[in-house]
């Protein structure tokens, strides 16, 4: 059965400022069953692939991640931004529009060798996940598939990631 999970998305207009339109997913989560559907979907989408790890995006990403990682019975990797890791980290810096920012993770935790799912509640330009599996394949991670539950294709994400797949569970192809 489909599920229409474009209609639990909340569409903010002028947030973060004037002319940009917003996609919220906290509506997403503030409903079991939109909630529940994402995580199955991902179950159902993963569960016969070889992942042996889950990478998410701090923050709205490990919302996500987390349920789909104890379903799927695999470790859950955290990707946080500069100075939130204790330890030993890998980082790795990326631009945004009109500033630079840097992302890390803990050094011990990338599995070398091993096939990491990378997860991010929205894929917008790319660039954030791009740093992120450039960061995981620095560690010795393989990273053979990205996943998003909304992706915004008026943003070239699918250049930017390029030739890793993605998979999202509802495209915006405009605002």
């Amino acid at each position: 059965m489909a599920f229409d999970l474009d209609k639990y998305i909340r569409k903010v207009p002028d947030f973060p400022k004037k002319g940009i339109l917003f996609y919220d997913i906290t509506s997403v989560l503030a409903s079991p069953e939109a909630f529940g559907y994402c995580v199955e979907a991902m179950v159902d989408l993963y569960s016969k692939k070889n992942i042996d790890a889950v990478a998410a995006i701090e923050a709205r990403g490990f919302v996500f991640a987390a349920p789909f990682a104890v379903r799927m019975g695999i470790p859950l990797l955290l990707i946080r931004k500069k100075g939130k890791l204790p330890g030993i980290t890998l980082s790795k810096k990326y631009d945004l529009e009109y500033a630079q920012a840097e992302i890390e993770i803990h050094r011990e935790d990338v599995p070398e060798g091993k096939r990491v799912l990378l997860l991010d509640d929205l894929i917008a330009t790319g660039g954030t996940l791009n740093a992120a599996r450039a960061l995981l394949e620095a560690g010795g991670a393989l990273v053979p598939e990205i996943f998003g539950v909304v992706g915004l294709s008026f943003f070239p994400y699918e250049k930017v990631l390029a030739p890793t797949p993605i998979t999202t569970l509802v495209q915006y192809h405009s605002e």
